[in-house]
């Protein structure tokens, strides 16, 4: 029997832009097909796999590092596309307003979005689907709802991709958790591979209590948050909490909001997520944003989580100079962004002096950290191969160490795009 192949067209030594494609004989499995932005927040694009090779794609979450591209595929063929009914919807939201933000820099338009959305074969959890030779199955990655794991079986050989991981139970999300799956490849993500996060519960009280703080003597708090996940986490928290507390949300989380309360199958705390979407206040105009800038002790949620665009940058640029105010980042901050600029150096785009409102960030993260991934590749048994993608350099070759002293693998790989991994198994 031929070798199992693993062709790495994203995520090699890197952070995003995941793209893998599994098979053998010519015929492959596509894995995600995401972007990435360089410093002038230019999409970045996974290398190219013929659409005519691929029997079958399936898409972990909605995150635009992972779904990005995948309207590429579908310029000149249909493929079968697999995916949960959230990551459908959230995908298509999501997918649109990169169109409409990054369009002259991609080779597809909206018509191929919506011939790929024609091809989307909806599953569930737990479900198996075959193509031809192979059979592709989702489990919960925890990540964000409808987010998926994807264990592909080929001729009897499984492969296990994560993608985006998180074994942490949250308010809007049920951990990840392999027990009794049973695999002989892992692909597995790494992005925190060579750290371990504070408890949650530890995070969420230091977050809370800053909150507090800024809002009892007055001041407005601005949390940019990603639309997709962090903000309703963040929501979900601060109704828990403080639910008489002004708490307002603004920007894209509106549309996302409304997709993730219509499916209640994929929440953890359903009623808590739902009643802080309802009981806070959406943020309609111009009109409202001017009256939270002007009230005391609100606190405004909004896009976007690393203060690229949306409503956060006229928030910040409204509330940054007075030092009753606070701003909270709860999301990751990649390198070159304004929300890593203003980490790093305490100052705002242009504006040229240091920021005079509070400035926390805190960690949210919804990747698993080094003690959750090893919990997870501990928990699959028959491994003989692990492929260490969606990670760093640095980070990635201290985890693959990890790896191989932990979990005893045969074999653990730290692959760069382009590379093609041949094995026997």
């Amino acid at each position: 029997m031929s070798k199992l192949e693993v062709r790495i067209l994203g995520s090699g030594r890197e952070v995003g832009r995941a793209a893998v494609a599994i098979g053998r004989d010519g015929r492959y499995v596509l894995l995600d097909y995401g972007v990435n932005f360089n410093e002038k927040d230019e999409p970045q694009l996974p290398l190219h796999i013929r659409p005519a090779d691929v029997t079958a794609m399936a898409v972990t979450h909605a995150h635009l590092d992972h779904i990005g591209a995948a309207p590429m595929m579908f310029t000149t063929s249909k493929v079968p596309l697999v995916m949960t009914t959230v990551t459908k919807e959230l995908g298509e939201v999501m997918i649109k307003d990169f169109l409409k933000l990054s369009g002259y820099y991609l080779p597809f338009e909206e018509i191929d979005l919506n011939t790929m959305m024609d091809n989307v074969i909806l599953t569930d959890y737990g479900r198996t689907l075959w193509f031809e030779d192979f059979s592709i199955r989702l489990i919960n990655a925890g990540h964000i709802p409808g987010s998926a794991m994807i264990l592909v079986d080929l001729d009897g050989v499984k492969v296990l991709y994560t993608g985006d991981v998180n074994t942490v139970d949250t308010r809007l999300v049920k951990g990840a958790d392999l027990e009794g799956i049973t695999a002989d490849v892992l692909i597995i993500e790494g992005t925190y591979g060579n750290s371990i996060h504070p408890p949650r519960e530890e995070t969420e009280k230091e977050f809370i209590d800053a909150v507090r703080e800024v809002v009892d003597r007055g001041g407005n708090v601005l949390v940019p948050a990603f639309s997709l996940g962090r903000s309703q986490e963040i929501l979900a928290l601060l109704y828990e909490k403080m639910p008489d507390a002004s708490v307002y949300y603004d920007g894209m989380i509106r549309v996302i909001s409304n997709i993730i309360v219509s499916h209640p199958e994929h929440i953890n705390r359903y009623g808590l997520v739902a009643k802080a979407l309802s009981e806070f206040r959406a943020v309609r105009n111009s009109g409202d944003r001017r009256r939270i800038v002007k009230g005391k002790g609100n606190v405004v949620v909004s896009s976007a989580g690393m203060l690229k665009g949306g409503p956060a940058q006229y928030y910040m640029k409204k509330i940054a100079n007075d030092s009753k105010n606070a701003v909270y980042l709860v999301s990751y901050q990649a390198p070159g962004t304004p929300g890593r600029e203003l980490l790093e150096t305490g100052v705002f785009g242009n504006n040229g002096g240091l920021m005079k409102a509070r400035l926390m960030w805190f960690d949210f993260s919804s990747h698993a950290g080094q003690d959750g991934l090893l919990k997870l590749a501990k928990q699959v048994s028959g491994l003989k191969k692990i492929v260490l993608v969606h990670s760093g350099e640095d980070v990635g070759q201290e985890f693959k160490q990890v790896l191989e002293d932990v979990v005893g693998a045969e074999n653990v790989y730290f692959p760069t795009n382009g590379e093609v991994l041949s094995f026997d198994v």
